[in-house]
């Protein structure tokens, strides 16, 4: 288990989860109603489905700015050896 502190990434890695976690349920609950016949929600419930892209671009924004802070770390531990 690392030992590092919580970067600025994994907030966004863990927001851009909850979010597209939120996403994909509201894709479920919207699509339901068409594959049984009932009467379609209102377009309100088709735009919470567009929360499943934007967690994934969270998510994904997380994980570059991680990797762009480990390589910072790398490069400052490198620096003091040298």
């Amino acid at each position: 288990m690392s030992t590092q502190s919580a970067d600025r990434g994994d907030t966004f890695v863990k927001a851009g989860t909850i979010v597209f976690g939120l996403g994909t349920l509201a894709t479920l609950v919207t699509f339901v109603p068409l594959f049984l016949h009932l009467t379609p929600l209102p377009t309100a419930a088709y735009w919470l489905s567009m929360l499943m892209p934007l967690g994934f671009l969270l998510a994904l924004t997380g994980l570059l700015l991680s990797a762009r802070a480990q390589r910072a770390r790398v490069r400052a531990r490198d620096a003091a050896r040298a």
